[in-house]
């Protein structure tokens, strides 16, 4: 395995310009990225108490069943006697959902780690799972690849209710029969046997999305000690229960000033990434495992569709007694966040980073401190096939993202197309053109009114002459098929659906061809979170 750090042009323009100086994004952040800010969030941290032996035991009890490693005890331990963390987090995606949530998860334990040399102080890593997310469509599906084919694999089971990840119970046997589409997709190799029972034997152990996620995420990460908690762990909403008295008591000023902080957001050219209105609570009732987004009328917190009406005070009691029956909205959870973890810095993709950026002034509604904002690292994995057709074609991996690949395939067919048999099919289709012409003539001569059927039988005519052009340029192309494909491979492989392959593909289309161990190789490497988008050559 090699690694290699490029530079590449950032297409997101906050993200581009978070990594440049003296532009106008700082202002919505706390502290810049670099080692003094690191120290003073530390100091910052130290001076600000946390319930750590609370917190530790709720994290303890949710992992325990996933099987706690010796690395994580030891950092459960650190995290009790006053420890700070990195943390990240993502929803329960299948297979662990895209590669970038690995990617995050690699990045919380490099940054860990990095800055428990720095400080000369314990620093551990959490992964925040969103198990609160109902929009079940986003994560029930996965994308695989083999040769020129992408296919979206998507696991059957519907519901009409906007049910909770972790309230959302799987269907063994229709995520059984996904497991092995999925198999079948990425094709058979020594692997793959054992990969199958794994994630079967996994899956029979397992209830909800949820649990499917941590057990997965647990087993690639156990080693490096990942403590994990899930958003919708009861014990942990009964811990966040005064943290939501505080969201109510200050929930007009928190939506007053992130429109206000949203509508500055956009003045700056970085538009409007949560839409924000001094209407809204910023806040979900959870009723039955279903989610609904609350909103503020007439002194009352509704859900006009869901025909929740609620007066202040009852939200406030259902804090105070049923904490589980309210849940965070992308305002709320990093507020909760930083009101239950002593986070020493957040680390996110460049969607969580714009919508962070409309968030300072709501921390400090609640006198908190936004922590430093990571983000998350940006890997791609280059396999031993790939390699070979990028030297083959003279390419690297950033001529792909620029659609070069695409470029050389679209000339290639066009040079190889046979110009003499389509210029003799263009001659005949004239010539019956002209006879039909002639044709027509001679009969409206004689008077003799055929229009309709001369009309239908030229189509018929001209179709066929369509069909035969398309059946000539197919058989050239099946005749090049190998060298089509092996464009068609690079495209699919690095630059799927137009995006990054991190954004397409799940980890096991990695495993199936190099083994379980590519994540403990991945994780031997030397990561810098940074302006730059590492290459992973196997």
């Amino acid at each position: 395995m090699k690694l290699e750090s490029i530079q590449v042009p950032i297409k997101n323009r906050l993200l581009a310009d978070y990594w440049s100086s003296n532009t106008a994004i700082h202002e919505f952040f706390e502290y810049a990225y670099n080692d003094k800010s690191f120290e003073k969030r530390a100091q910052y941290l130290d001076q600000h108490a946390y319930d750590q032996k609370e917190l530790t035991a709720i994290i303890r009890q949710f992992m325990e069943p996933l099987g706690l490693s010796k690395k994580a005890n030891e950092h459960l331990q650190q995290l009790e006697q006053g420890a700070v963390a990195v943390v990240g987090g993502q929803q329960a995606g299948i297979l662990t959902g895209p590669l970038f949530s690995v990617h995050k998860a690699i990045s919380v334990i490099a940054l860990a780690k990095e800055q428990s040399v720095k400080l000369q102080r314990p620093v551990v890593p959490v992964f925040w799972i969103a198990g609160e997310d109902h929009d079940l469509e986003e994560i029930n599906h996965t994308y695989t690849v083999r040769g020129e084919d992408i296919k979206k694999r998507v696991y059957g089971e519907r519901s009409r209710r906007k049910t909770m990840a972790s309230e959302t119970s799987i269907n063994k046997e229709s995520m059984t029969q996904l497991i092995n589409t999925i198999a079948k997709d990425m094709g058979e190799t020594e692997f793959t046997e054992m990969l199958v029972k794994q994630l079967v034997d996994t899956l029979n152990e397992c209830e909800t999305f949820t649990d499917f996620f941590a057990q997965l995420m647990n087993q690639l990460f156990k080693d490096e000690g990942l403590l994990m908690i899930d958003a919708a762990d009861f014990k942990f909403r009964q811990y966040e229960r005064d943290n939501f008295t505080r969201i109510i008591h200050k929930n007009e000023e928190i939506a007053r000033v992130v429109t206000e902080k949203e509508a500055e957001l956009e003045r700056a050219g970085y538009g409007t990434p949560i839409l924000a209105s001094n209407e809204a609570a910023n806040l979900f009732y959870v009723e039955d495992g279903e989610r609904h987004l609350l909103e503020r009328k007439n002194q009352q917190f509704v859900n006009l569709a869901a025909n929740i009406k609620l007066s202040r005070e009852e939200v406030l009691e259902i804090a105070e007694k049923h904490p589980e029956q309210l849940s965070n909205n992308v305002v709320t959870r990093p507020l909760m966040q930083e009101m239950t973890l002593p986070v020493l810095a957040f680390v996110g993709g460049p969607g969580e980073l714009a919508y962070w950026a409309t968030l300072k002034d709501a921390f400090a509604v609640l006198g908190l401190q936004m922590p430093i904002f990571a983000p998350r690292l940006h890997i791609t994995i280059v396999t031993r096939h790939v390699e070979q057709l990028l030297r083959e074609y003279r390419l690297n991996v950033a001529d792909v993202w620029d659609g070069k690949a695409v470029q050389l395939k679209e000339q290639f067919i066009a040079k190889i197309q046979d110009t003499e048999a389509k210029h003799q099919i263009q001659v005949m289709q004239q010539d019956l053109l002209e006879k039909y012409e002639a044709l027509q003539l001679y009969l409206e001569e004689q008077q003799l009114l055929l229009d309709k059927i001369l009309v239908k039988n030229k189509e018929n005519h001209l179709k066929q002459f369509e069909y035969l052009q398309q059946k000539v340029e197919q058989t050239v192309l099946n005749k090049h098929e190998t060298t089509i494909r092996k464009f068609m491979t690079l495209q699919n492989e690095l630059y799927p659906n137009e995006g990054f392959q991190e954004r397409t593909y799940n980890p096991y289309q990695y495993f199936n061809e190099f083994g379980p161990m590519l994540i403990t190789e991945m994780l031997k490497q030397n990561y810098s979170i940074g302006n730059h988008h590492y290459l992973i050559y196997l």
